[in-house]
This record gives C-alpha cells, structure tokens and sequence, in this order.
C-alpha cells in the first residue's frame, strides 16, 4: 500500500486529464498546488518508483496517426507468468499488460507504426514465450474515459 499525503493525492487528480502542456509543466502544476516545482518533480519520481504512476504521456489515436494497434492474450501457465509478462514488457510498443482470471490470462495492447511491425511483435511474443497466443484487433472503438478520484 502506497502512502499518500493531500499534496501526493492532488498530483495524482490533477496529472491524469490536465496535465500541462507548457515548456515548464510541473511549475504550472506547482502553482496551480501551491507549491514549488522542484517538490512536484520529487513526489512524482516517487509516485512513479511506487507504482502509483505508471507513465505520463499522451494517448494517442494511433490509427488516426497511420499506425495499427490490437488487443492480444496468451494462454500462461501460472509458474511462468512473471518470465512472460516480462517478455512483453520488453516492447515499447506494448502499453498494457494485465493478469485476467480466465484460461487466456495475460492480455496486453499493441501499437506499431504498420501492420507489418505489429505482425512482427505479435510473432516475437510468440516464439520467445511459447505459449498460444490470440490476436483480437479492434472492430469497433469504445472511447471511455476514466478518471480515478484519489482521496
């Protein structure tokens, strides 16, 4: 369990939909805290070290940017989980990985600039893990946006 003071929970509301898009973003933040730039830095290299910040970055529309994405899962047997989440964490282009209870239990999205290099990763991820893997491409987008309230 991370701890959080009222300072570390404002960071945490205010960067998931509003992060400042300026030269000096986490100064902005800091005003916008009533606090200073350095602190705001500090806490999220923590938040991030704990796990409570994954990454800061956009969400891009990698179709509408020319690229391919797909959702894929692979059948893992449970001692092998960790070697093979690792396998996929080694890939840029991957931006989520998640343990689902079910006989497919790990699914992780996929985003590359071609069909080609998304065939490629798919593959890669197949023969380094050994395992059977499913590729399941978007047929039609759901765009739910999710704010989480940290209090």
């Amino acid at each position: 369990m991370i701890e959080l003071d009222e300072l570390d929970k404002a960071i945490l509301n205010n960067i998931q939909v509003d992060f400042p898009l300026t030269k000096r973003p986490f100064a902005e933040l800091a005003s916008k805290l009533g606090s200073g730039e350095e602190e705001i830095i500090q806490r999220i290299e923590r938040l991030t070290g704990e796990g409570a910040i994954r990454r800061i970055g956009p969400i891009l529309n990698i179709k509408k940017a020319g690229g391919e994405s797909t959702l894929a899962a692979l059948k893992v047997p449970e001692e092998r989980i960790d070697e093979v989440a690792e396998i996929i964490n080694g890939y840029d282009e991957v931006s989520h990985n998640y343990l689902r209870p079910a006989e497919y239990n790990i699914w992780f999205t996929v985003s590359a600039p071609n069909k080609q290099r998304l065939g490629e990763i798919l593959e890669e991820v197949r023969e380094q893990t050994g395992c059977p893997l499913i590729d399941l491409p978007t047929q039609r987008l759901f765009k739910i946006g999710v704010k989480f309230d940290v209090k």
